[in-house]
């Protein structure tokens, strides 16, 4: 073994998935604590916080086990629809015609663009999870339910931390997806 080696699985076959969902998930939760250093707002910074652990406890699941709980996927659920219900006129601004926005740009204060990449980062978890049970893996329905819902969350918080700034979103018309 190399003794200057960061990690102990980087060296995994190329076709286990399971070191690369590691990554990305050690990766997402490094960006959550950059975006915690972003905000003042104590609210936010409490659940960033525990979200930064949370990520950090679906990162072996792969490899162990699955250590998110059904109320821990409960509080962020109920963390996301609160947010949604403080910035519905944020989603009626952004597409009058259907009350919801399709998608936005993502752009805005500097934690709300930080917070459109994590939710990007989040779909790309989705994404290599699924990949690793097509491979015929086990992964738990509560693993893509908590990482397909934080995507959820860091959309809904990048509407939010916009909101608070004052800076006006602009929804997104697809030339191809009508």
């Amino acid at each position: 073994m190399n003794k200057y080696l960061s990690y102990s699985f980087l060296y995994d076959p190329p076709g286990d998935l399971r070191c690369d969902f590691e990554i990305l998930t050690d990766e997402i939760s490094s960006m959550i604590g950059f975006l915690r250093s972003l905000t003042d707002d104590d609210i936010i910074r409490e659940d960033l916080c525990k979200l930064n652990e949370l990520i950090y406890h679906v990162n072996p699941t792969l490899r162990k086990r699955t250590a998110i709980t059904a109320e821990e996927l409960e509080w962020l659920l109920g963390r996301t629809k609160k947010m949604q219900a403080e910035i519905q006129d944020s989603f009626t601004a952004a597409a009058p015609k259907t009350n919801l926005p399709r998608f936005v740009v993502p752009q805005g204060c500097s934690a709300a663009a930080y917070s459109h990449i994590i939710r990007n980062k989040c779909k790309a978890a989705v994404r290599l999870l699924y990949r690793h049970q097509q491979q015929g893996n086990r992964v738990d329905d509560i693993v893509f339910d908590f990482i397909n819902l934080s995507s959820g969350y860091f959309f809904s918080l990048a509407l939010k931390l916009n909101k608070d700034q004052g800076v006006e979103e602009k929804e997104f018309l697809s030339r191809v997806y009508t």
